[in-house]
């Protein structure tokens, strides 16, 4: 009988509907409210800087495909982790990440440390068809994407936004935005030119190339592989 007190409650369906959604109110503003008062409190670490132009275009290209989905972007405090991926993530990382990308799926490895890790050709034909570097892979290929030319038109507005939110632009980089996106894909374009690929004018604009410049920007801004080698690779593999 102790158990039955709230039933005449839930007998009274309006009542009942009212208290439950103060309750989902209250409980709503207690969880939200709090982190608009720790606005700054995460510094960035040294070294850590807002993506360029082309990176940030690149950024939203790997969002646009749903490749966080199935890479987490989240090394855990783990000796299994740190091992395979490198020193586990830190808030201050994440700090011009918006949205931030931690995730925890792992359907492929996490890209955290990715930057670096491969040659730019390395991820050309790993885009254009996972299964030329891995025949286990189950990731899709995306060769559309070497068809599909850079829009570049929205890049300046983006980079003025995100200097409103707090991130590190200057002028230069706001007004020169597109410009200094296509000095960026044009040194990718060079890279792989030089390890033997054949580009055409239309590959070398295109979408894959922004998307390689995020992928080789991952996790270098904390400079760990150089710290590792000189403490003979005890932060990481």
């Amino acid at each position: 009988m102790a158990w039955n007190w709230h039933r005449p409650l839930e007998a009274k369906g309006v009542t009942f509907t009212v208290l439950t959604l103060l309750t989902i109110l209250v409980g709503g503003l207690v969880e939200l409210v709090p982190p608009y008062f720790l606005q700054g409190t995460i510094d960035p670490i040294d070294g850590v800087k807002p993506y360029t132009a082309l990176e940030l275009e690149g950024r939203d290209l790997y969002i646009r495909e749903g490749c966080n989905n199935c890479h987490s972007q989240m090394i855990r405090p783990f000796k299994a982790e740190t091992d395979r991926y490198g020193p586990f993530t830190m808030p201050g990382e994440g700090i011009y990440d918006r949205p931030f990308l931690y995730g925890s799926r792992r359907t492929g490895p996490d890209l955290s440390r990715v930057g670096g890790k491969y040659p730019d050709s390395w991820h050309w034909i790993h885009f254009r068809n996972p299964r030329e570097i891995e025949p286990r892979s189950i990731m899709p290929p995306y060769a559309f994407m070497m068809e599909s030319p850079l829009d570049l038109s929205l890049t300046k507005k983006k980079l003025e936004v995100l200097h409103d939110l707090g991130h590190d632009y200057d002028e230069a980089q706001i007004q020169n935005a597109a410009e200094d996106a296509r000095a960026q894909a044009e040194r990718v374009a060079a890279s792989l030119r030089k390890d033997g690929k054949a580009l055409s004018d239309a590959e070398a604009h295109s979408e894959t190339i922004a998307l390689i410049a995020y992928i080789q920007r991952l996790g270098t801004d904390i400079r760990w592989r150089e710290a590792a080698a000189g403490a003979g690779g005890g932060l990481g593999r």
